[in-house]
């Protein structure tokens, strides 16, 4: 595929459909108004303090969080610009506590929209990149069918089943990221065209790497095979790995997700013991399930760091869970870790090192 930067993301996404005959291009032109959300949005960022009013913020969300005013604006783009095409049958949001049903007065289609329309929104402030993560699945066949109203057990299907997905990221350059299951593309968007124009194609995050991603504040809570990991990439060339580490770490996700898609890394947002009625800190449906699509289409993993992320059954519409993704090699070894037993764990009296029966 050509990466002049004369194909727009109308002709990247038309090629994509003429593989596919009997496509009737509805999910096309879905993704479509997703990315005219992201432009939309990538504006409003772009203007920060000499934007237009915004509405009041300050309520807390079903996340228990504190909404900004822009997390509330951006969830109503998303929905304004998504519930008219007659290509959804619903979505769903970090910010809507529910399903957002499609009004009666429009058509209702075979998918199902889930996002975060407003990724890293605390770092807003400090003007650092923030950005937008959607997920597209099929509408179960009693909503095709019926047209009726979803319900949250629609939407509770695992990522494997994701048609596409994808995120916006507003920093220097805004820049759509997206997979419809053949790889990972990557958009640019030109301003005076005010279109998105393909910049790289093909994408692959390198399998090896030297930097890691994590929220050192948290380490009392990690659990022994996260802090194993890290404790061997802070020990540097002198320590197990034989190689030195850098750590990153920017509290926001979409900017972390794309720097690890572009030259490699691992983030880890694991589960811990900081709050034990909660298994991880990220939303499983719009924010670890198409994050670890884009991953995995791109040739790296995905994983609670006990099992692959996109064979996670969802249980509720705004789950939380462990997420490592990045380069395949050093997720499956913090998968590796988690499955080997604790490392203070006292070895059978018989094979201990002064025993008779040594290794």
């Amino acid at each position: 595929m050509p990466l002049t930067g004369r194909w727009t993301l109308t002709r990247y996404l038309i090629e994509q459909r003429r593989r596919y005959p009997q496509a009737s291009g509805e999910l096309n032109a879905l993704i479509l108004d997703v990315s005219l959300a992201c432009k939309a949005l990538a504006r409003i960022v772009s203007r920060g303090p000499l934007g237009a009013a915004m509405p009041a913020g300050g309520e807390i969300n079903v996340q228990g969080e504190v909404q900004k005013p822009l997390d509330v604006l951006s969830n109503e783009v998303f929905v304004r610009m998504n519930e008219w095409n007659g290509h959804l049958g619903g979505m769903a949001s970090e910010e809507m506590e529910q399903p957002s049903q499609i009004p009666a007065s429009y058509p209702r289609g075979k998918y199902l929209l889930v996002f975060d329309p407003l990724d890293g929104s605390s770092n807003i402030d400090v003007n650092v990149s923030v950005g937008s993560i959607f997920s597209i699945l099929r509408a179960p066949a009693s909503v095709v069918e019926s047209g009726r109203d979803v319900t949250e057990a629609d939407f509770l299907q695992p990522g494997a089943t994701q048609v596409a997905a994808g995120y916006a990221i507003y920093g220097p350059a805004a820049q759509l990221v997206l997979t419809v299951g053949d790889g990972v593309a990557v958009f640019t968007l030109d301003p005076d065209l005010a279109e998105f124009v393909l910049t790289q194609a093909n994408v692959r995050v390198p399998v090896d790497t030297q930097e890691f991603a994590i929220n050192s504040s948290n380490a009392r809570f990690w659990e022994p095979p996260v802090k194993r990991y890290v404790d061997e990439c802070l020990a540097g060339k002198p320590g197990p790995r034989g190689k030195d580490f850098n750590m990153r770490w920017i509290a926001s996700m979409v900017a972390e997700a794309h720097r690890i898609l572009m030259r490699g890394g691992v983030f880890l947002y694991p589960r811990d013991t900081k709050d034990p009625s909660k298994p991880g800190r990220l939303r499983l449906l719009y924010e670890a399930n198409p994050i670890g699509f884009v991953m995995e289409q791109a040739g790296g993993r995905a994983s609670t760091g006990r099992q692959p992320m996109l064979g996670v059954l969802p249980t509720g519409l705004h789950q939380r869970i462990g997420l490592v993704f990045g380069s395949k090699n050093e997720v499956e070894r913090i998968e590796r870790y988690h499955r080997e037993p604790p490392a203070n764990e006292a070895p059978a009296p018989l094979f201990a090192t002064r025993s008779l029966f040594r290794d």
